[in-house]
């Protein structure tokens, strides 16, 4: 969609950019407002003028304000990083979705543990079963999950750290196409 604003008589951004004579119809004007000259600078200065108005007749006129918008993200991300560009912003993102994802399962699973061990203690509170003041669930008397009695018990951020180093998961997306920043 074209900018509501009525276009003024001075010259678009692109226009005086480029230094050149605004016409009524410049194909820049609706979407590079003579207010905005850094934005079209930006633009210029990784796509080139003539491959942004190739890329705009190449696009339907409905399209052309998201055209023009995703151009300013791509160059404005390609001058803070000129190797990895939008790719490094997306391998970045998606790397930490996989470490989030990774702490969610992590979490999860340390929750369900502790649940369990509250859910064991309640049970075998009366044979002389529970948590010691190190996190470790003891036994005194019948054994628990089949450790036998007098065994050390089980430090749950050990069987934690067991679950973390061994874990894996599924990945949605493929990330070996490319190095992360």
């Amino acid at each position: 969609m074209k900018s509501q604003e009525p276009r003024s008589s001075s010259s678009c951004a692109a226009c005086k950019f480029l230094k050149r004579r605004c016409t009524p119809n410049c194909q820049f004007a609706p979407y590079f407002r003579s207010d905005e000259p850094k934005k079209f600078a930006k633009v210029h200065k990784v796509f080139g003028a003539s491959n942004v108005s190739n890329i705009l007749n190449e696009v339907p006129e409905d399209q052309r304000e998201d055209t023009v918008n995703s151009l300013v993200y791509e160059a404005e991300v390609r001058l803070q990083d000129p190797v990895y560009g939008c790719i490094g912003a997306i391998a970045s993102l998606q790397h930490k979705m996989v470490e989030l994802q990774h702490d969610l399962i992590l979490a999860r699973a340390r929750l369900a543990c502790y649940l369990e061990q509250v859910q064991n203690i309640n049970h075998t509170s009366n044979s002389g079963s529970g948590l010691d003041a190190q996190g470790n669930v003891f036994n005194m008397g019948t054994g628990f999950g089949g450790f036998q009695e007098g065994s050390s018990g089980i430090n749950v951020d050990q069987a934690f750290d067991h679950i973390h180093n061994n874990l894996v998961f599924d990945h949605h997306f493929s990330t070996s196409s490319f190095q992360f920043p």
